[in-house]
């Protein structure tokens, strides 16, 4: 896996929309954090624009992303927002010059969709707060961002409250948003999930999504191939007027209580307050030990 270098201080970050829109004044914590950590704010085109939800159209977006891909002196790329859009546009990339220059690109959520094609032409990404609301995110969150871009990645270690698995295991680090990596199974060339560790989370589903998601996962085997899984937040679940009878946590362990992998659950990485950066394509050591997770690079 190729692996970005570390920024300095004065190297350049843009900000861009891939997805849904966000005005310059949502960008206000972010830019003035980046400038205490001695970066220089780049702001993109897309930034202001309006298209329906969305940060500009999905060629607009894509000039923005591909314009700063290509400019050698940014040195990384934050995307502004999730929501829904960057699978929309992610085709008409040239995802070329980031082989010879590799850049950090910085994201979650919708991104996932971006993570996963970068890991598929072996280059790492990071998996991390955005701008947008950075702010009402704890300051560990934001630690964690400046750590893993600037000096090292961030290892993670917590008591789980959910009854996890126990085990030890090693492998890249793999995933993102479960409702994103669903969408694009099948849909386009990507890297294999035998051997990984697979990291999900998601947001505002309904119970029974996450179990036809998980299912899927299950039929196509590839839960069947990882070597460890991770489970973040699994915020605002939805449910029917008649309960599923089990919460998302329940209805991952019911598909992957079998299999003989270390599982942890309730990571501190998601929608929540804890967002705690993650270093997609690296190579992590996961432990689990009575409910004590471990996750080290």
């Amino acid at each position: 896996m190729i692996e970005p270098n570390f920024l300095k201080p004065q190297d350049k970050v843009a900000i861009i929309c891939t997805a849904r829109a966000v005005d310059k004044k949502e960008l206000k914590s972010a830019l003035n954090m980046l400038k205490s950590w001695q970066l220089e704010p780049v702001i993109g085109k897309t930034i202001g624009l309006k298209y329906h939800q969305f940060g500009g159209t999905d060629h607009e977006r894509a000039a923005d992303l591909q314009h700063q891909i290509n400019n050698p002196e940014i040195k990384a790329i934050w995307c502004a927002k999730g929501g829904y859009g960057t699978a929309r546009m992610i085709d008409q990339i040239d995802f070329s010059p980031l082989l010879k220059n590799p850049k950090w690109i910085i994201g979650y959520s919708d991104v996932t969709a971006l993570h996963l094609k970068l890991q598929g032409l072996g280059i790492c990404s990071l998996h991390a707060q955005m701008p947008v609301d950075i702010q009402n995110k704890s300051e560990t969150t934001r630690e964690s961002l400046i750590q893993s871009l600037m000096s090292k990645p961030f290892n993670i270690e917590y008591i789980s409250p959910f009854n996890s698995q126990a085990g030890h295991a090693s492998g890249q680090l793999i995933g993102g948003n479960l409702s994103v990596l669903y969408s694009v199974l099948g849909s386009e060339p990507l890297p294999s999930f035998r051997d990984k560790i697979l990291f999900l989370e998601d947001l505002d589903e309904y119970l029974y999504h996450i179990d036809r998601m998980i299912l899927s996962l299950k039929r196509q085997e590839i839960l069947k191939h990882i070597k460890g899984l991770i489970v973040g937040g699994m915020n605002a679940m939805n449910d029917n007027t008649i309960p599923f009878g089990q919460n998302a946590y329940e209805i991952i362990n019911h598909y992957t209580k079998n299999l003989n992998i270390p599982i942890a659950y309730d990571c501190p990485v998601g929608h929540g307050c804890e967002n705690y950066a993650l270093t997609l394509g690296a190579t992590v050591d996961l432990k689990v030990e009575n409910n004590q997770v471990s996750i080290k690079y």
